[in-house]
């Protein structure tokens, strides 16, 4: 009877939703009863019936008009790729698109009522945390155009390992039928094993692709140039400038512009929708402060992978600047936490940086590794966030360049807020 009642609850609140979102509570529930019953409404009322409605709705769209809808995942640049490819999509017609910093269980519901009858393009970022996520995705929308950004260690307390992540967003690919499109990353090694075992057709972007880049290059105002190059073929191909620093950032734009390319827009469309794409907040935006010293906020999230393109990046706008890191614990990577703290210290240790300061727990790992080579007097860890600005803003100058990375959890977009009001 009870396995029962447990499985009814499955099945009501979500179909394929893993237990993680059904079962267990926010460790902050709230006190007072007026919102601890707001809450429980959400959950057992209000987000089920909106789950079922959107399933449905998108299923009555895809009958009665043309609308396409392309799925996006991957280990990071899913919301950069998201956010360049609506920018395209944008430029011919009518797109609807997942909003930034939601969880896909309640975003995807959201983002699907959103569209009406005029709607042609839907773009929904599908991230997962936990095993059986990208199923309950699959269970609300079946998109005709997959994309996977790239697969790395991330989120690995609950997957394990890389191959458990990717078994987790392959699903997306796996699942697409024939008729319906799957772009996926050249460079990838863990995305080219699915090559010759999908239904989808399947496009690929990066080295050796359909979709590629050359001559890449950091321009003085921070902007990524290079030439987009469509099947190797010089006379299709075109000079783009994206408003974002970092060649991991070129990626995305080739992912993008592969699923426009698929949706037939021309090469004109495609850059301007890349070079007038709004970058998403605490994503390498640079900020110059009011002394004259750069601050390059990349505060959104923190993974080994990223953590080493963002380093590598930082390290090329520097040059001769006085160079400040402020590193957050990189969450979720179980077992293999200090051992990824550990890499990134000596990553960090061999940059030449004059100061480091390390905010978390994990992050001592980094600091202590850092401090071998850099000299402790260069290092700092602290505990907590807000430790930090005692230590930081003595040693801002007018030449100094400031990079905060760390997971969203940390919170050090709040320091990016209390630097910018500080030198404002």
């Amino acid at each position: 009877m009870k396995s029962l009642f447990i499985n009814s609850l499955r099945w009501w609140v979500g179909t394929n939703l893993p237990d993680e979102h059904i079962f267990i509570h926010p460790s902050n529930r709230p006190k007072k009863l007026r919102d601890k019953i707001q809450i429980y409404f959400r959950k057992w009322i209000v987000h089920p019936i909106k789950r079922r409605l959107s399933k449905y709705y998108l299923i009555l769209l895809k009958n009665v008009t043309d609308i396409k809808v392309i799925g996006i995942t991957g280990s990071a640049g899913k919301t950069t790729t998201k956010e360049m490819l609506a920018s395209i999509l944008k430029t011919e017609n009518k797109t609807v698109y997942s909003y930034a910093n939601i969880d896909p269980i309640y975003n995807i519901p959201s983002t699907i009522l959103r569209c009406n009858f005029k709607a042609r393009f839907l773009v929904l970022e599908m991230g997962v945390e936990f095993p059986g996520e990208m199923d309950f995705y699959l269970w609300l929308a079946k998109p005709d155009i997959g994309v996977i950004t790239n697969i790395y260690p991330t989120h690995l307390h609950f997957f394990g390992d890389a191959d458990g992540v990717f078994r987790e967003k392959s699903k997306l690919i796996r699942r697409l039928s024939e008729g319906s499109v799957a772009i996926l990353n050249n460079s990838d090694k863990f995305l080219v094993k699915l090559k010759d075992s999908l239904k989808a057709r399947t496009v690929w972007f990066g080295t050796g692709g359909e979709v590629i880049s050359s001559q890449e290059q950091l321009q003085n105002d921070g902007r990524m140039k290079f030439l987009l190059i469509f099947d190797k073929d010089p006379k299709k191909s075109v000079w783009v400038e994206i408003p974002v620093v970092g060649s991991q950032f070129v990626d995305n734009a080739l992912a993008a512009a592969a699923v426009a390319k698929n949706l037939g827009f021309s090469l004109e469309n495609i850059k301007k929708g890349l070079e007038t794409y709004e970058i998403p907040e605490h994503r390498m935006n640079i900020i110059k402060l009011k002394n004259g010293a750069l601050l390059l906020d990349d505060s959104y999230n923190n993974n080994p992978a990223a953590a080493k393109y963002t380093l590598k990046t930082f390290q090329k706008i520097a040059n001769k600047k006085n160079k400040i890191v402020i590193f957050g614990d990189m969450l979720e990577l179980g077992k293999l936490e200090r051992y990824y703290h550990l890499k990134l210290g000596k990553i960090i240790g061999k940059m030449n940086i004059d100061y480091l300061i390390g905010v978390g727990k994990a992050s001592k790992t980094t600091v202590i590794e850092a401090g071998k080579i850099l000299g402790r007097e260069k290092v700092a860890w602290v505990i907590k966030k807000e430790m930090i600005m005692p230590l930081l803003v003595p040693r801002i100058q007018k030449n100094s360049i400031v990079l905060i990375k760390g997971s969203r959890s940390i919170g050090l977009d709040e320091v990016v807020s209390r630097l910018l009001r500080r030198f404002s």
